[in-house]
């Protein structure tokens, strides 16, 4: 039997931190199944989902705290099941640019979700534009459940974004899960 575990890294940016964290999962016989890492501000930050024998699991949970100290990483683990996909009549990925202003994020997680439509990946970046005003863009892949009609829902974020005075883009990804 398979065994899943979430590996959660956090610490100060420099070369080498994921070679040696790929390095402890293929020494303690696990896969790296999905992994995702970014750079805040001065801070690495990873997410590994391992996958592996109920040893190998165990094996690594046990020897990620030494690893933590010696790479000065925060680290956090958690014990996990594949996950089981939700039916959704459809996939939307959607783009917001404009201004940034304080708000927009929650705005956009509430619409979505008094639309019950599930945000499946999410991503946001800010910056200054040319003029030295600040700047967002912010996609995400959106699930939409079968009972919303989606050229009308497509209507509605549009004049969702407009209320934001944000431009927006979508793409039809699929017609299924």
């Amino acid at each position: 039997m398979t065994h899943q575990l979430v590996v959660t890294a956090m610490g100060v940016d420099r070369p080498g931190i994921v070679s040696k964290l790929a390095r402890q999962a293929s020494d303690s016989d696990c896969d790296i199944v999905d992994s995702r890492m970014a750079i805040f501000g001065n801070e690495f930050t990873l997410i590994m989902l391992l996958e592996g024998s109920w040893s190998a699991i165990t094996k690594i949970e046990s020897t990620i705290p030494s690893l933590s100290l010696e790479l000065e990483l925060m680290t956090v683990v958690k014990r996990t099941s594949r996950h089981t996909p939700t039916s959704y009549s459809s996939r939307f990925q959607i783009s917001f640019c404009g201004q940034d202003n304080r708000g927009t994020m929650k705005a956009i997680t509430e619409f979505l979700a008094e639309k019950s439509m599930d945000l499946a990946t999410f991503g946001s970046h800010a910056e200054e534009d040319s003029n030295g005003k600040p700047y967002q863009q912010i996609d995400l892949a959106v699930n939409l459940p079968e009972n919303l009609d989606i050229d009308s829902i497509e209507d509605e974020i549009q004049a969702f974004a407009k209320s934001l005075d944000l431009s927006c883009t979508l793409r039809r990804m699929s017609d299924s899960n």
